[in-house]
């Protein structure tokens, strides 16, 4: 979206956690010209590779002090919001600007189905809506909402319904059961991993995220047990990249969305690795 709108990123690179102090150095780092360009900070509530949550409450200090747009990505992890085991670590999370969740990831719904929510939808009105004579009629109050009047894309389907139908079917509360298994699931795999004398995490896991490691292993190794699982149509993990002292690792990954996996499912795969 960044090259969409033309606009140049600042990389925080960070190990781990966005933290406010990391924030707070990067900021001093800069020219008064750049500091003055700055218009948004963007945190990650739930990392897709690792399930990291950022310092959500310490960057969001930062905006409100610099008067800068607060953005928080929370695509994959923000469907923890639904397990009360986890909801306090998003603390923060309240006072962004915009919210940007995938209900295709931990919703369960179609792949291309995606949220922005806004603290402020009349902004966003103001800055995507389009003009045109043959959209008139699709515009003013009377016509309701309509989401191309929040986003770039005009013509669309309606992706949301899929969503709306399973809640009425299934309820908030079948959600909740189902994303508390899969943070369930994450820590019995790591103990797993920790039992286990051929592999070992890489760090502790969160939501329903576990990175680790086959000990011995090359990048090539682990490209070769994915597409050998795959192949055989028993299991499809795929390896990632993990950064630990200005490095980076390929390592292994477990990201747990579907509730009916088992922990046979877990020590299986692992034993693919021996």
């Amino acid at each position: 979206m960044a090259k969409v709108i033309d606009a140049d990123v600042i990389c925080v690179e960070t190990e781990g956690r966005f933290e406010a102090a990391h924030l707070e150095a990067e900021l001093a780092e800069l020219s008064p010209e750049d500091r003055a360009r700055v218009f948004a900070i963007i945190a990650t509530g739930g990392t897709t590779n690792a399930g990291i949550i950022d310092d959500l409450e310490g960057l969001s200090l930062i905006a409100r002090r610099e008067g800068l747009w607060f953005h928080v990505d929370a695509a994959y992890g923000g469907g923890a919001l639904a397990a009360p085991s986890v909801r306090a670590q998003f603390a923060g999370i309240e006072n962004a600007d915009s919210v940007t969740i995938d209900p295709h990831k931990w919703f369960f719904s179609p792949y291309d189905c995606g949220a922005v929510i806004y603290r402020d939808p009349a902004i966003a009105r103001r800055v995507h809506a389009q003009d045109a004579a043959y959209l008139e009629i699709a515009t003013g109050e009377e016509s309701g909402f309509n989401p191309a009047d929040y986003q770039i894309q005009l013509t669309r389907r309606l992706r949301g319904l899929p969503l709306w139908f399973s809640l009425a079917m299934h309820g908030t509360d079948r959600y909740t059961e189902a994303i508390e298994r899969g943070i369930e699931l994450a820590q019995i795999a790591a103990r797993m991993i920790m039992a286990a004398p051929h592999v070992e995490l890489v760090r502790e896991p969160s939501l329903s995220c576990v990175l680790f490691r086959r000990k011995g292993w090359t990048p090539a190794d682990y490209g070769d047990w994915t597409h050998r699982n795959h192949k055989s149509g028993y299991a499809l993990v795929t390896p990632t990249k993990s950064r630990a002292n200005g490095e980076f690792e390929t390592v292994a990954r477990f990201c747990f969305i579907n509730p009916d996996t088992t922990e046979e499912d877990i020590k299986g795969i692992l034993a693919t690795m021996e």
